[in-house]
């Protein structure tokens, strides 16, 4: 096998990840509406939302977590993202 326009720095078995850019939309909860550009089209996108904290913290940071599964039925832009409200 010829190492001939080969990343040295790369496993010859790890894919080339796509870089071109698409629009999404989030549906439900609290980023209803929000729209985002993703790569790739990840099944899973994680919105966070910093919360406050009360008394000493210690440096400790809080967000709340929501989880967003896109829609296999849509193909084409824009991808839509759905709220898992089973997640986490």
């Amino acid at each position: 096998m010829s190492d001939q326009g080969r990343d040295p720095g790369r496993h010859p078995d790890v894919k080339a990840y796509a870089t071109e850019w698409e629009t999404a939309v989030l549906d439900g909860g609290p980023a209803d509406g929000m729209r985002m550009r993703v790569t790739d089209r990840p099944s899973v996108v994680q919105v966070t939302y910093p919360c406050e904290l009360e008394g000493p913290s210690g440096g400790a940071q809080a967000v709340a977590v929501y989880v967003y599964r896109r829609d296999p039925r849509v193909q084409g832009e824009p991808l839509r993202y759905g709220i898992d409200r089973a997640s986490p």
